[in-house]
């Protein structure tokens, strides 16, 4: 797999795709069109690839970067960039993918532009609605992954505990054990 998906919904993935943003040289996971491709079938939004080209991946870096703007003005308690909002409304405006019944399950098919049209959208409800309240950007300083706090008392500080949670249990453990050798 070329992808992760620790944050329990798509939009907030998507937003994975650019990694360790806080870093000098963030490690972009959508670098080629092809990698767009196989971010849509592992996430299982679509079935198969749907082919993208060059400009569905500026569309689809254009629409993480407004997704991302916004989720910081939320988390930052600070007013949505028009810029972001028009961005994300005008792809949450297109037909997204469409979901049938099929004879083993569920079918979803679509072009990228669709994918991007679906992952708006749930932008749109997360951010504009209840759940926004619920934003977190991981507390591991090398990650800049988002996801939504559904735990009790909403103190979740990991995006994953498989992966954040452990490196930085792992290295408070090795810090402790540094110390006391000492």
């Amino acid at each position: 797999m070329n992808h992760a998906f620790p944050c329990g919904t798509l939009a907030l993935d998507f937003l994975g795709t650019l990694r360790a943003r806080r870093n000098a040289v963030p490690t972009e996971k959508l670098a080629t069109p092809g990698l767009l491709d196989s971010w849509f079938v592992e996430s299982r939004m679509l079935d198969r690839e749907p082919g993208a080209d060059a400009s569905d991946l500026a569309a689809a870096l254009e629409l993480r970067e407004s997704i991302y703007a916004l989720v910081e003005a939320r988390l930052d308690g600070a007013a949505l960039p028009a810029g972001a909002v028009a961005a994300v409304n005008r792809h949450a405006a297109q037909t997204p993918v469409v979901t049938q019944l099929a004879p083993d399950g569920t079918s979803r098919s679509g072009s990228a532009a669709q994918g991007l049209a679906a992952l708006a959208r749930e932008a749109v409800e997360i951010i504009g609605g209840d759940e926004g309240a619920l934003l977190r950007e991981c507390a591991r300083p090398e990650c800049t992954q988002v996801y939504l706090d559904h735990s009790r008392g909403r103190r979740r500080e990991w995006c994953a505990m498989r992966t954040c949670g452990n490196r930085v249990k792992a290295a408070a453990f090795r810090a402790r054990h540094r110390t006391t050798a000492e």
